[in-house]
């Protein structure tokens, strides 16, 4: 037996819940035909549905029909849950589409034409409340033959010379049929309704069950059996939880077969199919395992999404349908917002275009809404579930943000014993195309496993662009160069140098704000012509008229979303009651009002510390902040000529090409942090954290609420307006190192060993240690020497060779002068200190400065001095490596 799943999709009121009970009760599937108006339908049977007549949520239904086994989906009609009806049109291998004979095609009407089509729907349309007065099927054929589809048509009238002569008219090969045999096999039909070149017509009545039989042996004569593979697929369109709690994953098997007790490919590792469900209503039967083209729900799946693909599906792409409002959730004031969120995000999860979003700087939930009806049922669905009753502020309009040029953003993200770098190629796409995601990287220059977790974080979130924190759309995203650390590199680094990559880029980038608007249509009576026409033009919107004729004219054009919203109410006075307006989301373009927009959000990029454009490296065993403008000068992996290579490069060479192919790649320079007996270690963490709670902590306040190093550009702009940052161009400061002789000294065992035998030795040998160090680095070098025990001392400073030497003055240690150093020269300078005294690290951090224990410095020695020697060994084998790359001096702490 053939099985499909059928939906049914219409505009709210048209009557598709009642033709879904009329289909159930011809097929014998339920005993009476329910009504929606009486609360007794067979699908809609939550309480909100039944209290306000419509479909909320769609349902599923099994019947059998002719030779065909039907799963049913009715869907939501009401545009303020069309992202539901969306996501279940990706799982439908045909579609009836009811339109009311009485109101022909309306606007919502017109979305879901655009959405079928989007999806590769084929479509059945049924004309439903064709027993009212004044309904016209000749006037209506020829409607949707206009506005929809040339290919509708009449199947009442199958086997008539008219129906073969439109059917014919479709294409070449059914017109040479038509020629040959004078009709067109049933088969050839199939295939024309398959390749949506034909769309059958039925007329009747829902309600009194007419036209629904011819309707049903259409479905069942002429539409194809789908064809599925043998390998493993499935797509999830929907989220729910039953009467006791259980999550169900509602799925299409596209592939294959399920079965319980086994983890689905694409699935997470911790989730187990438990148990297989088929639905009819609120009823259900268990099964061992689902063939493809079976809908069921399954219980298990803890960590699937609306719209994942399993086995042989990819997940699915951005939807069409999304909100244009935003509202912040107002809690009782005996209501924890983090204890809230969760439960929200439960809601999210069964209806995902929701977008619950919590803003940490201001504390406040915000959520996603279509309108004034989702509204109701967000505040009824928390009260009953949570027993908590909500309110919502005023809706803003969601923006969104796209770059103007491609730019390249790097990242990375370098603690204490952590590795990862990101350099990513960003482009702009075409409007509506959302974000693409690639990778252009040589599995010798980077993993592929690698690889793909770069490419999964980057689609884990959403991407908040810099201009008003609005998420980034159309653009292309492509992973170019990439770097990991054989030992040290976990896959919570790569999120990090991912997310700063991206951020870094948008910095650089020039941006441009998008605003949603709508496509409209407008008939109304000539004489009010003019003004709507300067309604639309005050609005920031276009206008053409389409039709003046018997006294009616037609405006149909586009407006910002942010200057419609009140309109309808306006229309409905100034034309008492005899405009009709329809219109639906036509997709985001550049704002019409940018400055007012970024001047009344105020972001600003560089104070979001939840998205941080700056990266993180490591030297002498500390992490340091390198701002975002800095970056690309301390990266160790190269992409900088991928722009200027792009220009000469066909489109499908490699980006191998660009890759650095190093000797060294993934080295990563740090040096290891040793704790022994005999010199206790105070981490960077605890020092901070001291720090944290005396002098500095108000420092810190201060500096974080200073000017920041960049600008908002102001200048003249041209449409679409572009929004970029430019840093404050800073002098790269000059580098000391300060080394506390005598501390390094006891500290390492060779010159702990030496100093038994000579001090004198002990020290020369230090000095001569460092004045190696020094030429590798090119630093200034000081080592500083106690001498406070010497009488009548005077502070003496020395050069030995390529460093200098201090021997301190009389009652004056080390440790004061280098903490004196510190303080007059900590901001000047980028000054690191060598010493394990716990006391001065705290002083030295305090100053600005950045430290390292005598323990980690002789590790960084040894690692400075081993990269010489494989410099000079790959010189003499002719290969190139360049050891700058990888000595990085930290900034200031």
């Amino acid at each position: 037996m053939k099985k499909l799943t059928l939906g049914i999709v219409a505009h709210v009121d048209s009557g598709k819940t009642t033709l879904s009970e009329a289909i159930l009760y011809e097929s014998g599937a339920i005993r009476r035909i329910g009504r929606v108006d009486k609360g007794d339908s067979f699908l809609d049977t939550d309480v909100m549905e039944r209290s306000r007549g419509i479909t909320i949520y769609a349902k599923q239904a099994e019947f059998s029909y002719g030779e065909t086994a039907f799963s049913l989906l009715d869907t939501p009609g009401h545009v303020d849950f069309s992202a539901e009806m969306e996501r279940t049109l990706q799982v439908l291998d045909v579609a009836v589409l009811v339109i009311s004979g009485a109101d022909g095609i309306q606007s919502h009407t017109l979305t879901l034409w655009r959405l079928l089509m989007q999806y590769r729907v084929p479509v059945f349309l049924f004309f439903n409340k064709m027993d009212q007065p004044g309904t016209d099927e000749k006037a209506l054929l020829t409607e949707v033959k206009s506005r929809l589809s040339a290919g509708c048509a009449d199947f009442r009238t199958v086997g008539s010379e008219q129906f073969w002569d439109e059917l014919a008219m479709t294409e070449e090969a059914a017109m040479e049929e038509f020629l040959a045999d004078g009709k067109l096999a049933d088969e050839t039909i199939r295939r024309l309704i398959a390749e949506r070149k034909v769309f059958p017509c039925f007329f009747g009545s829902a309600l009194r069950d007419e036209g629904v039989t011819q309707l049903l042996t259409g479905l069942d004569r002429y539409v194809r059996k789908p064809k599925y593979p043998q390998q493993f697929g499935a797509r999830i369109y929907k989220i729910t939880r039953d009467e006791a709690g259980n999550r169900l994953t509602h799925m299409k098997i596209t592939g294959g077969s399920l079965k319980v007790k086994t983890v689905p490919e694409g699935a997470d590792r911790e989730d187990k199919v438990n148990q297989i469900r088929i639905y009819s209503g609120t009823k259900y039967r268990t099964q061992n395992e689902a063939e493809a083209g079976t809908i069921c729900a399954v219980t298990g799946l803890d960590k699937s999404k609306a719209g994942d693909g399993l086995g042989t599906e990819a997940t699915s792409t951005m939807p069409l349908l999304e909100p244009v409002l935003t509202y912040q959730i107002l809690l009782p004031e005996d209501v924890d917002a983090a204890v809230m969120l969760p439960k929200l995000r439960e809601i999210e999860e069964e209806e995902p275009e929701l977008h619950i979003v919590w803003n940490a700087q201001l504390k406040e939930i915000h959520v996603q809404l279509m309108g004034e009806v989702q509204i109701d049922i967000l505040k009824e669905q928390v009260k009953k579930r949570f027993q908590t009753e909500i309110s919502l502020g005023t809706g803003k309009i969601v923006y969104r943000e796209t770059i103007a040029e491609s730019v390249v953003g790097v990242g990375h993200f370098e603690p204490l014993r952590h590795y990862a770098e990101v350099h990513l190629l960003m482009e702009p796409t075409e409007p509506g195309s959302g974000l693409i995601f690639d990778t252009k990287v040589s599995e010798d220059v980077l993993d592929k496993n690698w690889q793909r977790l770069i490419l999964t974080h980057l689609k884990e979130r959403e991407h908040p662009g810099v201009l008003t924190g609005a998420p980034i759309t159309d653009m292309k995203i492509t992973l170019v160069a990439g770097r990991a650390h054989e030992k040290h590199t976990e896959g919570g680094d790569f999120r990090q140098a991912t997310y700063r990559a991206l951020r870094q880029g948008l910095m650089q980038a020039k941006s441009i704000l998008l605003e949603p608007y709508y496509a409209y249509r407008l008939e109304l009576p000539e004489q009010m012509l003019g003004r709507a026409m300067t309604d639309m033009e005050s609005m920031h919107g276009d206008f053409m008229l389409t039709e003046n004729a018997e006294g009616v004219a037609v405006l149909e054009g586009c407006v910002p979303a942010s200057e419609f919203m009140d309109y309808p109410k306006k229309l409905l006075a100034y034309s008492k009651g005899l405009g009709r307006l329809s219109y639906s989301l036509k997709g985001y373009e550049p704002c019409h009002n940018t400055e007012a927009v970024l001047e009344s959000i105020d972001y600003d990029p560089e104070a979001d510390t939840q998205n941080p454009p700056d990266s993180v490296f490591c030297a002498h065993g500390a992490g340091f902040i390198v701002p975002w403008y800095q970056v690309k000068e301390y990266m160790h992996a190269d992409s900088g000529d991928v722009l200027a290579r792009m220009q000469t490069t066909d489109a499908g060479d490699s980006y191998e090409k660009l890759q650095m192919t190093d000797a060294t790649k993934g080295y990563c320079a740090r040096s290891r942090r040793f704790e022994t007996d005999n010199e206790p270690v105070i981490g960077t963490e605890e020092i901070d954290a001291i720090l944290e709670r005396t002098m500095y902590a108000n420092r810190r306040q201060e500096r974080q609420g200073s000017a920041s190093g960049w600008k908002k550009r102001a200048g003249q702009y041209q449409a679409p307006v572009t929004r970029s940052y430019q840093p404050v161009q800073t002098q790269k400061k000059e580098e000391y190192l300060l080394v506390d002789g005598y501390n390094v000294i006891f500290a390492w065992e060779e010159l702990k060993a030496l100093a038994q035998t000579s001090i004198d030795g002990a020290r020369g040998r230090l000095l001569d240690i460092l004045c190696n160090y020094q030429g590798i680095r090119q630093c200034e070098v000081i080592a500083v020497f106690d001498a406070y025990r010497v009488k009548g001392h005077a502070t003496e400073i020395l050069n030995y060779h390529n460093i200098h030497v201090v021997y301190t003055k009389e009652a004056e240690t080390a440790d004061q002068y280098i903490e004196k150093f510190a303080h007059e020269h900590g901001r000047e300078y980028r000054v690191t200190v060598v010493t394990s005294d716990g006391l001065e690290q705290i002083i030295i951090r305090g100053q600005g400065c950045t430290l390292m224990s005598s323990r980690e410095f002789e590790e960084e020695v040894m690692r400075a001095n081993r990269m010489l020697r494989e410099e000079l060994e790959n010189r003499k084998s002719g290969t190139l490596n360049r050891l700058g790359e990888h000595m990085v001096f930290p900034e200031e702490g």
